[in-house]
C-alpha cells in the first residue's frame, strides 16, 4: 500500500470510528499531557471519569502546581501506578517555575519535564500545537504492524517512526493521529496487528498478586486517614509484599513517615 492510498484509508477509518474525549474537544497542552500520563497503561473508558474529576480539582497547571502532592495523589487514587501522579505534579510545578506557566512547544524542552519522555511529547505537539511530529505508542504499532510488518516476526520501534514519519498527513496532524489511535483500537478489539511482535512493547504484569495492587491498598487506606504501621497492616493485605510495597512508595516519595505516622506527602 503506497502513502497516498493508506491516508486515504485512515482518514476514512478515522471518520467513521472516531471518538469524542475531552482532551479532543479542548487540545490545550495541560489536558493533553494530564491525559497522556492517564492513558499510560489505561484504558480510555477508566480514564475518562478519572480525568474530569481531576480537571474539576485542577482545572489549569497553576492550580496543580500550588496543590500539595498529598491532595494530588487523593484525586488519582484508583487509577494506578501513582508515580505517574507525581510526575504530573512536578511536571506542573516546573511549568510554572521555569516556563512562566506556558507548556513549551519543543520536543527538546518538553522531555526536560519530569514524566515527559520522546513519544508523550510528540503527542503534545502534534495534539496541542498540531506540529507533524513523529510518535509511536501501542495503538499506533499495531496500524504500522497490521499494514507494513504483516510477514515479520520482530519490528523495531526505529522501522515504524520510519513509516509513521513517511506516511504522516503533515497538514493535519492533530487529526491524522486521532485517526490512527481510533483505528488502532479498532483494530486491537478485532484481535489483529499482533503488538507483541515489538521489541519494545512489554505486557503489563496482572495486577493481582503483585506489589503494586498492595501500593495501591496503601494509598487509598492512606488518602482517607493518616496511620501507623500497625493499622496499615490491618486495613491492608499484609502479605510478603506488604514491606517491597510500603519501601518503594516511600523511596519514590509517594508516602512519607513522620514520627511514627505513615501519610502521603504532602
Amino acid at each position: 500500500m503506497n502513502t497516498t492510498d493508506f491516508q486515504a484509508y485512515i482518514w476514512e477509518r478515522g471518520r467513521e470510528l472516531y471518538r469524542d474525549m475531552p482532551w479532543r474537544r479542548d487540545t490545550r497542552p495541560y489536558y493533553v499531557v494530564v491525559s497522556e500520563l492517564m492513558l499510560q497503561q489505561t484504558q480510555v473508558e477508566r480514564v475518562l471519569p478519572k480525568f474530569s474529576q481531576f480537571i474539576t480539582a485542577f482545572p489549569d497547571v497553576a492550580a496543580l502546581a500550588a496543590a500539595p502532592l498529598a491532595e494530588v495523589l487523593t484525586v488519582w487514587s484508583g487509577l494506578g501506578y501513582n508515580r505517574r501522579a507525581k510526575f504530573l505534579h512536578e511536571t506542573a510545578r516546573r511549568v510554572v517555575a521555569d516556563f512562566n506557566g506556558v507548556f513549551p512547544d519543543t520536543r527538546d524542552a518538553l522531555v526536560t519535564l519530569p514524566g515527559i519522555g520522546e513519544n508523550t511529547a510528540g503527542a503534545v505537539l502534534a495534539y496541542s500545537y498540531n506540529q507533524p511530529a513523529v510518535f509511536i505508542e501501542t495503538n499506533i504499532r499495531t496500524v504500522y504492524f497490521y499494514h507494513f510488518f504483516d510477514d515479520v516476526d520482530t519490528v523495531h520501534d526505529k522501522e515504524v517512526r520510519e513509516r509513521v514519519a513517511q506516511t504522516c498527513d503533515t497538514e493535519h496532524p492533530r487529526e491524522w493521529y486521532w485517526a490512527l489511535m481510533d483505528y488502532g483500537a479498532f483494530l486491537k478489539r478485532q484481535g489483529v496487528g499482533r503488538i507483541a511482535k515489538s521489541t519494545h512493547y512489554k505486557k503489563q504484569a496482572p495486577l493481582k498478586g503483585s506489589v503494586r495492587e498492595v501500593r495501591g491498598d496503601i494509598i487509598r487506606v492512606l488518602t482517607r486517614e493518616d496511620c501507623t504501621e500497625t493499622v496499615l497492616r490491618r486495613a491492608v493485605v499484609a502479605d510478603e509484599r506488604f514491606p517491597r510495597a510500603l519501601e518503594g512508595l516511600i523511596a519514590d516519595g509517594l508516602v512519607t513517615k513522620t514520627k511514627g505516622t505513615l501519610h502521603l506527602t504532602r
